[in-house]
């Protein structure tokens, strides 16, 4: 005749395959929610005649960015024609662009609206590695 003694070792070990399971099926739909992806970094550039501040910026290839302008004195545009995205920056007021960094190397950002003379010296680079 079975005894509670015998009968404790196979609840423990149902309960053990049943946490077990259970653990399972929970990372199981975990692996299915996707993973949130981290928040772009946001660069601050200041454009006054004829300089962008800074006007080297690091980025890691493939680098998701914000870029934070702010013109100080007069309408600036703000262009990486490399990566297809340009935007106006009135004077005063912060303009945000994203953008995202491609391959290793070198890339060219500049002011695409005459803002005087010396406009056609205003631009940086991207150093991208």
């Amino acid at each position: 005749m079975p005894t509670a003694l015998h009968r404790l070792p196979q609840n423990a070990a149902r309960r053990r395959w049943l946490g077990f399971a259970g653990t399972a099926a929970a990372l199981a739909a975990l692996s299915r929610i996707p993973a949130r992806a981290a928040e772009p970094r946001v660069i601050r550039v200041h454009a006054k005649r004829f300089v962008f501040t800074p006007n080297q910026i690091k980025l890691a290839p493939h680098e998701s960015v914000v870029f934070e302008l702010v013109s100080e004195d007069v309408m600036m545009g703000f262009s990486i024609p490399q990566y297809g995205v340009r935007v106006d920056v009135p004077p005063g007021a912060p303009v945000r662009l994203a953008a995202q960094a491609g391959d290793a190397g070198t890339v060219e950002f500049l002011c695409d609206i005459f803002c005087g003379s010396g406009h056609e010296t205003m631009n940086g680079t991207l150093i991208v590695g």
